[in-house]
């Protein structure tokens, strides 16, 4: 079994950064695919970032391209999302998700969750 535990969220304004931590007990992410998604309120979850688990191929929503990053950092067994200049669009609840395959992937088909971290973006 894989805990994960997201922080790194807060309130922020419009143009400004936050990174989102997700930290795993249990088990090593080193051969894990990993995704970070997101809820906003009213609205059905949805992909923001994903990658294989070397890190070769990503994929990010549309929305965020540019301005979002996800990478992981194995020796402290956490990946994270860079996410620089913030929009109040961007407000909603972050999850990330690890999978034990090591292909990329984009859809909610994975198999640990996280508790989920609020970012708010004030305008």
């Amino acid at each position: 079994q894989v805990q994960l535990v997201e922080s790194g969220g807060g309130v922020v304004q419009a143009g400004g950064s936050l990174r989102l931590s997700c930290t795993a007990s249990g088990r090593t992410l080193r051969t894990y695919a990993m995704g970070w998604f997101r809820q906003a309120p009213g609205k059905e979850r949805e992909v923001v970032a994903a990658m294989s688990w070397n890190g070769i191929s990503t994929f990010y929503a549309g929305a965020v391209k540019g301005r979002f990053r996800i990478f992981k950092d194995n020796t402290k067994n956490t990946v994270y999302l860079q996410m620089d200049s913030l929009k109040p669009e961007d407000t909603a609840v972050y999850y990330c998700a690890a999978e034990t395959s090591p292909g990329l992937r984009v859809g909610e088909t994975y198999d640990y969750w996280g508790q989920g971290t609020q970012v708010t973006v004030s305008s």
